[in-house]
């Protein structure tokens, strides 16, 4: 009888807590560094855009990473190593940047470093923690335990920006550096005692069997492997075109409503407010049907992944249509606010997607999927936002009318979410052809040994 116990909420609270920290020590280097160098140190601010584009663009490495902890029957060390790497590149990105205006090039090439180390070390604990959260955590509750990890992720940008606002001022590099070091040694300190012991006490009875049974393939032919199965290939490509879409948004929504309807700054970053406020209910919705409706998780999930990427669709095409309508009639904030309702709700689904499908498929490859989902969505956002502002320019060149340039840009986005709701509205099928492939396939090795090797 199988002794494998799935983990308690208070297990998925502790594995939440690490993604908090991990939102803790990203948060500092992706957001104050880039203020600080752009205007304390008055440097182009393609500076820092190109050193946080250097973090996404590393994490093309998940897949790799990902492929290395398959070969393991724990994942618990990659998160302790990933986190370890991650505060090491927070502390040298900081103390880089401290360091441009007297080092110069030497300074950047510091900076470079931690922020090459920031996207290595939060591709590793992050593809290994949702790893372990496929697992370990029973069915039912994957999609509520994606929504708890995800809103602690955001609560650690949040705390970590409240609080270590308070301490910055008045700035100093020396204090720069106390507060990043000090915020890099409470994370870390508190990722390893939350995560203390929770892999041990639920250990899953196939590791070890399979990674007795089964020889480890290279990894290009691993990928290859995975990259055959129906589900992992298509749900790569809709993580990529959602993720392109929901972040290509990001950096116009605020110009656009300022330029078309006349909003004062502080009227548009209410508007940014209300959207997130939005997100946050989309995703409790989400997370409280999912656990509510226990016998139905996995259709309500895939209806929240189709439903949110669609619902995106018609308010971004509500969007296009209100810029070019114009005027204070249109409803904006119930546009925008329903938009970040369907935008939350969607991508925590998402989450809860790949933690019910990397188990999928063939054996000893979770890690390898899950890397692989993860640098879709790294390349999705390192270019979504960069993406989205150059075809407004485009199209502002074009049209010479910024509301058309922006509608066309938003019409173009409603398309991507269509494009990637179609791509999972037959998931279950897509899981049944992977294993229909691969018994294919073993059939087919058991009958090629005895012929030695000659296919009938």
């Amino acid at each position: 009888m199988s002794k494998f116990q799935t983990l308690s909420w208070f297990a998925i609270f502790r594995l939440g807590l690490v993604q908090t920290a991990l939102g803790a020590l990203v948060f500092l280097p992706t957001n104050t560094l880039n203020r600080i160098m752009v205007v304390e140190y008055a440097l182009a601010a393609s500076i820092p855009g190109f050193l946080i584009t250097l973090h996404h663009v590393v994490q093309l490495a998940r897949p790799y990473i990902g492929y290395g902890s398959d070969g393991g029957s724990r994942r618990t060390p990659w998160i302790v190593g990933g986190m370890t790497i991650l505060a090491t590149g927070s502390v040298t990105a900081t103390l880089g940047a401290t360091l441009i205006p007297t080092l110069g090039i030497g300074g950047h090439a510091i900076a470079a470093l931690g922020y090459l180390l920031i996207g290595v070390g939060s591709g590793a604990a992050g593809t290994s923690l949702l790893v372990l959260l496929s697992k370990q955590v029973n069915d039912q509750r994957k999609p509520a335990a994606a929504s708890l990890v995800w809103f602690m992720m955001i609560m650690g940008f949040a705390v970590t920006g409240g609080v270590t606002g308070q301490l910055l001022d008045p700035f100093t590099e020396a204090r720069l550096l106390w507060v990043v070091s000090g915020t890099a040694a409470i994370a870390l300190t508190m990722s390893f005692v939350a995560i203390f012991n929770v892999e041990r006490s639920a250990q899953h009875p196939d590791t070890e069997t399979t990674s007795e049974s089964e020889a480890k393939p290279p990894f290009s032919v691993a990928i290859k492997e995975v990259w055959r199965e129906d589900h992992a290939r298509r749900f790569t490509i809709f993580v990529f075109a959602s993720m392109l879409a929901y972040s290509a948004q990001d950096l116009i929504l605020e110009p656009f409503v300022g330029l078309t309807f006349g909003w004062t700054v502080g009227e548009t970053t209410a508007l940014a407010g209300m959207q997130h406020g939005g997100m946050l209910l989309g995703m409790f919705a989400m997370a409280f049907s999912t656990y509510a409706f226990k016998s139905k998780t996995r259709h309500i999930l895939h209806l929240w992944i189709r439903g949110g990427c669609l619902l995106s669709a018609i308010c971004l095409a509500l969007l296009a249509t209100g810029g070019l309508i114009g005027g204070s009639a249109w409803p904006i904030n119930i546009n925008v606010f329903v938009l970040g309702v369907a935008n939350g709700s969607f991508a925590v689904a998402a989450i809860g997607g790949m933690m019910m499908l990397a188990s999928e498929g063939r054996a000893q490859r979770d890690g390898l999927r899950m890397g692989l989902w993860g640098a879709a969505q790294a390349i999705s956002f390192a270019l979504g936002g960069f993406l989205g502002t150059v075809a407004v320019d485009v199209a502002g060149l074009w049209l010479e009318n910024p509301a058309a340039a922006y509608g066309l840009v938003f019409f173009a986005e409603a398309a991507l979410f269509v494009w990637a709701a179609s791509l999972i509205f037959n998931l279950d099928q897509q899981v049944q052809n992977t294993e229909q492939s691969d018994d294919a396939a073993s059939s087919r090795f058991a009958l090629e040994n005895p012929l030695g090797g000659i296919n009938p």
